[in-house]
């Protein structure tokens, strides 16, 4: 019996309309960072113009908020990789009584809603009379960083023989040197992966940063308090294309990452 390959028409009509469904609104926000409209959204635009560009580079609480969202990813996905690759090599090579406990104990905390986890940090840095500053924002993302970082090093740990560990042990080399030479070099693009995944999820973090920021704005939440009261819309969009295009490279270039692992193997 042989079965066709190509899809029918029904699902192709399907994944279409579902592609639309998804990408659609995206598109729309695009589209209105060039009308010359900037009060409503009306469709179709009454004119486009590339002036909202030259706005939204002059404002300087737009580069405020950036900068800010720029430093709190990249010091939480420094933090996730550290924590989540030794959270990772612990639970993965070793054998001990409640791992799995651990394990789900470390994935928790992007299991759980993020109100929850915004209440919780927040009431812990009251508790602690820590005042809110960029240190609370990175500690809230690092969190749920850790998670992603953890689950694209625990599966490739997994994957991973620990007989080249003993080889190389076996020809003379202490832990350090195998964890350099042999452990790195084969759980590099996971950890690659999974840090460009940090990145992108803490850079657009909304709920546990509205915990955790105190008086500071992120890019998304200052997106947010512009959609409250908005002054002039289509900087909006404008910077909401620059959080799809931040975000969106570094899940593409983890996409190829990992894809070009699978292949190899």
């Amino acid at each position: 019996m042989r079965f066709d390959d190509r899809p029918s028409a029904t699902l192709r009509v399907a994944v279409i309309g579902g592609l639309l469904f998804l990408h659609l609104p995206i598109l729309l926000i695009f589209l209105y960072a060039f009308t010359t409209e900037d009060k409503s959204y009306e469709f179709p635009p009454p004119g486009l113009t590339l002036r909202w560009f030259a706005v939204t580079w002059n404002r300087p609480d737009v580069w405020e908020a950036l900068e800010l969202s720029l430093k709190v990813a990249a010091v939480s996905s420094l933090i996730a990789l550290v924590l989540g690759t030794l959270c990772a090599a612990a639970v993965s090579r070793s054998r001990f009584f409640g791992r799995e406990s651990i394990s789900l104990l470390v994935i928790l905390p992007i299991a759980l809603p993020g109100i929850i986890t915004g209440i919780s940090l927040r009431s812990a840095f009251n508790l602690f009379d820590i005042p809110f500053s960029t240190l609370t924002i990175i500690l809230g993302h690092a969190t749920f960083c850790v998670v992603v970082v953890y689950n694209n090093a625990i599966a490739r740990f997994r994957r991973l023989s620990g007989s080249i560990i003993e080889a190389s042990m076996d020809l003379g080399a202490d832990g350090f040197q195998t964890f350099r030479y042999v452990i790195v070099p084969n759980i590099a693009t996971a950890l690659l992966a999974g840090g460009m995944l940090a990145f992108a999820l803490s850079f657009d973090e909304v709920i546990v940063t509205t915990f955790t920021a105190g008086q500071q704005q992120t890019l998304p939440i200052w997106m947010l308090e512009e959609l409250v009261r908005p002054r002039q819309r289509p900087v909006t969009n404008v910077v909401a294309m620059v959080v799809v295009a931040v975000t969106f490279m570094p899940i593409l270039g983890a996409y190829y990452l990992t894809a070009e692992k699978v292949a190899r193997r």
